[in-house]
């Protein structure tokens, strides 16, 4: 799979294309049945199957032009171009940024700048909720009457009842319910980052954990969860502890810390891949450093049982 960074990027398929557009946050079932059917399209049509996503998503860069709380995300970039990989769908991945610029382009212009001239559209495949243009005043209506290329659109994919979204999903994991998350994404939700060296309070603690870095995004889940790890070790369970850590001062951002079950390794340096598995319990402020170690160990043990079942 090809990526293209940049808005001025050469474009490596001249000669048509088969694309869809979105944000695609969290690449849940209704993104992948969108991407099945771009690759069936493109394959019919001998034309590379092409996603056009956007760093930042609208929402976020919005959210900080006009000071208002970011909204939660799901996936950061790189995580979401591995899950876009792992479809086997899409031939390349164009990465627009998401700027001013980008912003007041109208409906009408991102067609004929982007879809036509840029990637030479021949097919466009959308979810039946996008909207795109400045105003967000382009709809489907729109690019049907461009003659220049075929526009179709996908339902709502529907799972137990609940249409598959973004929003399904980060609700589902704000609420602690992991396994409807799951469900949704067709995968457990995971983060992933670089194991960078803490404060070692979890091996003062009798706990070591991997302190892992993640992109400054607002995410949707907190508290202490059973995990699965991947990593240069392979595949390994542990507890996680995701939030601000209230009982520790100074922590002002969310931290990702992992205690793997059994394992006394050296992985500084290391990506880890994160699956959350089940929802321990929400963060505690706890009265003493003794106090948050018993839990600690609590939370181990209940992982561990979880685990067994």
């Amino acid at each position: 799979m090809i990526i293209r960074f940049g808005n001025h990027t050469p474009w490596p398929h001249p000669h048509g294309s088969a694309v869809t557009i979105g944000n695609f946050d969290g690449v849940h079932l209704g993104h992948r049945h969108i991407f099945q059917r771009l690759k069936h399209e493109a394959q019919a049509r001998g034309l590379p199957a092409v996603a056009v996503v956007f760093e930042p998503q609208p929402q976020e860069f919005f959210s900080r032009r006009n000071h208002t709380p970011p909204p939660f995300r799901l996936s950061p970039l790189r995580d979401k171009l591995r899950l876009l990989r792992d479809t086997g769908c899409l031939d390349a991945v164009w990465v627009l940024r998401f700027n001013q610029a980008l912003a007041a382009l109208s409906a009408e212009d991102f067609i004929g700048q982007l879809l036509l001239r840029r990637l030479d559209t021949r097919y466009l495949l959308i979810g039946d909720d996008f909207r795109f243009g400045a105003g967000r005043r382009g709809d489907f209506t729109l690019l049907q009457s461009c003659a220049d290329m075929v526009t179709e659109r996908t339902p709502s994919v529907m799972v137990e009842n609940i249409r598959a979204s973004s929003t399904a999903v980060r609700q589902a994991l704000h609420q602690g319910r992991l396994a409807d998350a799951a469900a949704l994404l067709g995968h457990p939700y995971s983060l992933s980052g670089r194991v960078m060296h803490g404060a070692k309070l979890g091996r003062t603690l009798g706990c070591p954990t991997a302190n892992i870095h993640l992109p400054p995004h607002h995410y949707p889940l907190s508290g202490v969860f059973v995990v699965e790890a991947h990593g240069p070790f392979g595949s390994r369970r542990g507890v996680a502890s995701f939030g601000l850590n209230p009982t520790v001062p100074g922590s002002a951002k969310q931290k990702l810390e992992v205690h793997l079950f059994d394992f006394n390794g050296q992985i500084y340096g290391s990506r880890l891949r994160v699956d959350f598995l089940h929802k321990l319990r929400d963060e505690q402020k706890f009265d003493s450093l003794e106090t948050l170690q018993q839990h600690i160990w609590a939370d181990m043990d209940a992982a561990r049982n979880w685990s067994r079942t």
